[in-house]
């Protein structure tokens, strides 16, 4: 590969075909045809590389995770049909009935549900922790504690995780440490250079960067994916072609769309910590933040994300989000266009109260998608919807 991001995250590509192609083809079939009979068993019995059925591999498929390997450091990996797929198929596909979880408490509401009502059912149980407690994380490990898992920054909180601490703990009692790393991307953080086993995506969100399409990725040891591809194999959360072939497109721009919505966040931040409407900014990169140390070490930007907590509790953040006039008000992230949401009312409304402030989900807190349009109008949209929400 180069040595540097950008290049390998433009120029990593299928093998060009007979037709001279500068870009990658879209390979748009089921299957794949095989030379003989000899070739298709040696395919199926896996003493021969190549394609057989698109729900196994695909040159699309295969490029995106080419690049995207090179790009997180990682050794092997698959692509999945949506971000929850992934974060489901990297737990299901290590797990077995009677192994335990260990979970950061701040996570994703989606992720959050698998760990409480779906893995139950098949005998996997999960303990949480608190990310600013180290001292909880050793002792909740058992015997029987397969996966640690955690989101660094969370969502929608932004607490930091140091991944290197948590590293250390997990190779030190032989727990698989899986990271989700959607809010960075590879471009801001590399949990694998700190010790992650297994690194996962929600592609939907900066991978692709614009909106367009849901996916997942899962990246890390070649000995943790082989029997995560098993599992994907034989249950089917495949990536369609299309799909990774915008991704695999879009992480050409990845580097200067990161440093856009990064430079963005930080002035909105900065805006957002003077304003007498706020009570709480939520930010890496801003000194006084709780993880700015750690961010520092090891995130080369803020990212694009900010949080912050309106006075006036649900009454006050609702009505902040309809003076909006042009922000996007979706759930979604990691867009060109700067969106919002209200955890407490739409991601993270099937938490309790109480689950929601033990990983500092207030009620006015207001998480926002900071996009690439010109800073000025991004604040002055902020100033007029404070204004007109009180």
């Amino acid at each position: 590969m180069f040595e540097h991001f950008e290049t390998d995250a433009i120029r990593i590509q299928t093998k060009r075909t007979g037709e001279k192609e500068h870009s990658t083809p879209l390979f748009l079939t089921s299957s794949f045809v095989f030379d003989d009979a000899e070739h298709a068993r040696a395919l199926f019995a896996e003493e021969v590389t190549g394609n057989q059925y698109t729900r196994f591999s695909n040159p699309n498929t295969t490029e995106l995770i080419q690049k995207l390997c090179a790009l997180e450091h990682t050794e092997d990996g698959i692509a999945t049909a949506s971000g929850m797929s992934a974060v489901f198929t990297s737990i299901f596909g290590l797990v077995k009935s009677g192994d335990h979880i260990v979970s950061a408490r701040a996570i994703f509401g989606s992720t959050h549900q698998i760990f409480a009502n779906i893995l139950p059912r098949f005998g996997v149980t999960t303990t949480y922790v608190d990310i600013d407690k180290q001292e909880v994380w050793e002792a909740a490990i058992k015997e029987n504690t397969k996966i640690l898992y955690i989101e660094t920054p969370s969502n929608p909180g932004l607490d930091i995780v140091d991944l290197e601490w948590v590293a250390s703990l997990c190779k030190k009692k032989k727990v698989i440490l899986i990271v989700d790393n959607c809010f960075c991307s590879p471009y801001i953080q590399r949990p694998a250079d700190f010790g992650a086993d297994i690194v996962i995506h929600s592609a939907t969100k900066y991978l692709d960067g614009q909106g367009r399409t849901i996916a997942g990725v899962i990246l890390g040891k070649k000995e943790l994916i082989q029997p995560i591809r098993y599992m994907a194999r034989n249950t089917g959360p495949s990536l369609s072609p299309m799909n990774a072939w915008i991704i695999s497109k879009s992480l050409e721009t990845l580097a200067v769309r990161m440093d856009r919505h990064a430079e963005n966040a930080m002035k909105l931040a900065t805006f957002l910590q003077e304003s007498s409407d706020v009570e709480l900014v939520r930010y890496p990169f801003l000194p006084n933040d709780p993880g700015y140390a750690i961010a520092k070490k090891q995130m080369r930007s803020g990212g694009g994300i900010v949080s912050f907590v309106i006075k006036g509790g649900v009454e006050r953040a609702k009505k902040f989000l309809d003076a909006l006039q042009w922000f996007s008000l979706t759930a979604n992230l990691g867009d060109t266009r700067t969106t919002v949401t209200h955890p407490t009312t739409t991601t993270h409304s099937k938490l309790t109260e109480e689950e929601r402030l033990a990983v500092g989900i207030k009620p006015g807190l207001i998480r926002v998608s900071v996009g690439l349009e010109h800073i000025d109008d991004i604040i002055a949209e902020v100033k007029q919807a404070l204004a007109n929400s009180k």
